[in-house]
C-alpha cells in the first residue's frame, strides 16, 4: 500500500533521469514491485536532470498519484553526478540506494544491498560481475580506467562498481558536508572509509532507449576521478620537466665540449626541430595539467550553487526542496514548486 507522506520512510531510492521516456514506464512497474517487498516504508526520488522528452510528464504524474514517489526537476541539465547530490540532499531514509533509471542496476538487487546493510554494513556497493550488451572496447577502457585509479590515487574504490549502491545515513550525512563542485561520487563515498562490502550481480543491457553518457561524459568522469582524489598529474609533469632538463643539460653540455675542442660537426635543421618541438610540446602538457587544477579551485572559489530546483511535486514544499541548496555562506533564493 502507497506510505503516507508525513511517514517517514526507512528507505530512499535515488533515480537521476535524462531522457528516460522509452524506459521510464517499465521502470516504474519493476518499482511499485520492489516496494512492495522491502520490509519498511519506502521513498523513490526521481532527480529530473532537464529532460527534454515526456518522460519528465509520466515522472511527475507518478509523484502525484503515488505518494511513495517524488519528483524533483532540475532547472536545466547540470550532470549525472549533480544529480545524484540532488538527490541525497533531499532523501530521507535511514539507507540512501543510488540506482540508473536504465534498468542496467536490476532492481532486485536493491534487496540484496539490503541485506548487507542489515548486517551492518555502511556501504554496499554493486559490483558488475557480467556486463551486457557493451562492447570490448568499452570493457577494455572500463578495465583501464579502474587500473589507473587504483594506481594514482589513495581511495580505495572496488573494481567494476558504479554508482549502484546502498549507503547508511550517516554516509549520506558525510557526502552532504562535502562541498567540492567536480564531483565523482563513487570516489567520494570510497573516501570515506566507511565499512564496506559488494554485492555481485549481473549488469543487463538497456531495456529500451539510448544512452545519454557518450565517451565525452565518460572521459570528463575519468578525470574527475583522478584529478579530484590524486596530484599524480602534477607529480609527473614535475618529473617529465625535470627528465627533459636534464636531457636538455647534456645536450648543451656536448655541444660546448664540440666546441671548445673544434670539434667539426654537421649542423642539421632536423635536431633543432625535433628538440624545439619535444620542449614546446612538453611545456604544453605540463601546462595544461596545471591550468586543469587552477580551474577547478576557479569554479570552487566563485562558491555557486550546485545546482538549482526548478520543480518538484510530492514533498510537501519541504524547504530544503524548493531552496536551491548553496554550498556557502549566501542566502539561498526561493525558488518555485509545484
Amino acid at each position: 500500500m502507497p506510505t503516507s507522506v508525513a511517514d517517514a520512510p526507512r528507505y530512499s531510492l535515488v533515480v537521476p533521469i535524462f531522457n528516460e521516456e522509452a524506459v521510464l514506464p517499465v521502470l516504474l512497474r519493476r518499482l511499485d514491485t520492489l516496494l512492495d517487498s522491502l520490509d519498511a516504508p519506502a521513498e523513490v526520488i526521481i532527480v529530473d536532470d532537464g529532460s527534454r522528452d515526456t518522460g519528465s510528464i509520466v515522472a511527475a504524474a507518478r509523484a502525484r498519484d503515488d505518494s511513495r514517489y517524488r519528483y524533483l526537476a532540475l532547472s536545466r541539465n547540470f550532470g549525472h553526478q549533480i544529480a545524484i547530490t540532488a538527490g541525497l540532499d533531499v532523501a530521507r531514509g535511514e539507507a540512501v540506494i543510488i540506482m540508473d533509471a536504465d534498468l542496467q542496476d536490476p532492481p532486485e538487487v536493491v534487496l540484496e544491498l539490503v541485506a548487507k546493510w542489515r548486517e551492518g554494513y555502511d556501504i554496499v556497493c554493486a559490483q558488475r560481475v557480467s556486463r551486457v550488451g557493451e562492447t570490448r572496447l568499452k570493457l577494455w577502457t572500463a578495465g583501464l580506467f579502474y587500473r589507473a585509479l587504483r594506481l594514482l590515487t589513495p581511495v580505495d574504490i572496488p573494481a567494476h562498481v558504479g554508482d549502484f549502491r546502498l549507503v547508511d545515513r550517516k554516509a549520506v550525512e558525510a557526502f552532504r558536508a562535502m562541498p567540492e563542485r567536480d564531483r565523482f561520487v563513487r570516489g567520494m563515498f570510497g573516501w570515506m572509509g566507511f565499512r564496506h562490502v559488494a554485492v555481485p550481480y549481473r549488469r543487463e543491457a538497456r531495456a529500451a532507449g539510448r544512452t545519454s553518457y557518450g565517451w565525452s561524459k565518460m572521459v570528463r568522469l575519468a578525470l574527475d576521478g583522478i584529478v579530484s582524489f590524486s596530484d599524480a598529474p602534477l607529480r609527473l609533469a614535475l618529473w617529465l620537466g625535470s627528465i627533459v632538463s636534464v636531457c636538455s643539460l647534456a645536450y648543451g653540455a656536448g655541444v660546448l665540449w664540440q666546441a671548445v675542442h673544434n670539434a667539426t660537426y654537421v649542423a642539421g635543421w632536423a635536431s633543432t626541430v625535433v628538440l624545439l618541438s619535444l620542449l614546446s610540446g612538453v611545456n604544453l602538457l605540463m601546462t595544461g595539467v596545471v591550468g586543469l587544477y587552477v580551474g577547478r579551485i576557479h569554479a570552487e572559489v566563485k562558491n555557486r550553487p550546485l545546482y538549482l530546483v526548478g520543480r518538484s511535486v510530492g514533498f510537501d514544499d519541504r524547504e530544503d526542496v524548493v531552496r536551491p541548496l548553496l554550498r556557502g555562506p549566501a542566502a539561498p533564493a526561493r525558488l518555485g514548486a509545484g
